[in-house]
């Protein structure tokens, strides 16, 4: 380590500046009612006779107000004589077990207590179909023998494709229902081909599954929601990406371009697919996709505890660390690469042994004319962007946007 520490011992870490960056953000006050009124207006209750079975589908991610948008799903379905039950919709995750992604529900507050109905969780699909690629199209065993099927989600921008729909509806009907043999089929021709996949598969299992309707929700800059649309099951595909297109533009963002250098305390699967949303930090690990800043080095200090040593995203880093390495669990990552068949995610970075002298490589190899003048952005994760810290020489800018709230004076990177 002697010689590492020679090779960046005259590299300076600029002082840094906090502060709060304000996004347009409308936000739904009273989610349960926004619910119902969503429910009604689409006029699908009708579809549900009394007695009928109803699988809700609900997915992996951290959806905001998750438990309440299924129970009020639940309490609808119940007031029309239906009988509700909630099966997980989320591909491989979960380690690819029933169990696995019961306690994914648990952790995201969706129990049989919390929602007002049972859970229902099996691997085992139903092949439904097939694309004229040969592409098979699985369903989850109890949503295909449910009487009807609802399915809740959040609409917003992929991290690894783009195309009229990405992460929503469809993609849930596609690969979260899919199970762990539904995700691997959909991403068998990677994700060149995902966009048209998604559709044509959807279009297959709305004809040959149950599906009556969908609950989209879309939330602000700030992980709250903003809407909640629901959408008839043959109006998916029409409907699906007018809809992608406002969840993009209440998307936060880093308001600075281009970076230096970006610091990001801590990545996980709790926080993103990817670990770190490539939305946020310009860096995506297919050519399928892009936005967001152009960032020339990314330094990842550590992992979230919910993440639970998966390191999915690690590899979209340049540099990391010795107690980032000492997390990992590298088979937790493995997996999601195998199935997705991205492997440049879980690809490790440059090891430094501490936090500071990650942040030295980081500003040492980032190319920048004037290294005393980096452009240096540290945030805690890709969720959390409203408060970050920029470095000294990016100061003035940010006083000249209205957008931007300076909250500190300059001060040293607290740095292990």
């Amino acid at each position: 380590m002697k010689i590492i520490e020679e090779l960046l011992h005259d590299i300076e870490i600029p002082r840094m500046v906090k502060i709060r960056q304000h996004f347009h953000a409308p936000e739904i006050e009273n989610v349960p009612q926004a619910v119902h009124e969503a429910i009604q207006s689409a006029g699908v209750l009708n579809r549900i006779g009394a007695g009928e079975r109803v699988a809700i589908a609900v997915g992996s991610r951290g959806v905001a107000m998750l438990p309440l948008l299924v129970r009020e799903t639940v309490n609808a379905v119940k007031s029309v004589g239906g009988i509700p039950f909630i099966v997980p919709a989320m591909g491989s995750h979960g380690g690819a077990t029933a169990q696995g992604q019961m306690d994914v529900l648990e952790q995201l507050g969706v129990t049989e207590t919390a929602i007002g109905a049972p859970i229902q969780a099996t691997m085992e699909v139903v092949e439904i179909g097939k694309l004229p690629n040969n592409l098979p199209i699985y369903m989850d065993k109890y949503a295909f023998g449910a009487d009807k099927v609802i399915v809740i989600n959040r609409i917003k921008p992929h991290t690894a494709f783009r195309g009229p729909v990405e992460s929503g509806l469809m993609k849930m009907i596609t690969i979260g229902l899919g199970k762990q043999k539904g995700a691997e089929a959909a991403h068998a021709f990677s994700f060149k081909y995902m966009a048209e996949h998604v559709i044509e598969m959807a279009k297959i299992a709305i004809e040959r599954v149950p599906i009556i309707f969908g609950l989209a929700t879309m939330e602000n800059a700030y992980e709250r929601p903003a809407k909640i649309v629901v959408i008839p099951a043959e109006e998916l595909i029409h409907r699906e990406p007018k809809l992608l297109k406002e969840a993009k533009s209440l998307m936060p963002r880093i308001m600075f371009n281009p970076i230096d250098v970006l610091v990001v305390d801590e990545i996980g699967k709790d926080i993103s697919g990817d670990g770190m949303d490539p939305n946020i930090t310009g860096r995506y690990a297919t050519p399928y996709a892009s936005g967001g800043p152009a960032v020339a080095r990314i330094a990842v200090l550590g992992l979230t505890k919910k993440t639970h040593g998966n390191a999915n995203g690690i590899g979209m880093a340049d540099i990391s660390t010795k107690k980032v390495m000492e997390q990992t669990i590298l088979e937790k990552g493995y997996a999601n690469a195998l199935t997705s068949t991205v492997t440049q995610v879980v690809k490790l970075p440059m090891i430094l042994y501490n936090e500071k002298l990650a942040v030295k490589a980081a500003i040492k190899t980032c190319n920048a004319f004037d290294l005393s003048k980096v452009r240096l952005v540290r945030i805690k994760n890709t969720l959390e962007i409203q408060e970050i810290w920029i470095s000294e020489a990016m100061l003035e800018e940010a006083k000249s946007l209205k957008s931007i709230e300076i909250l500190s004076e300059p001060a040293l990177m607290e740095l292990s």
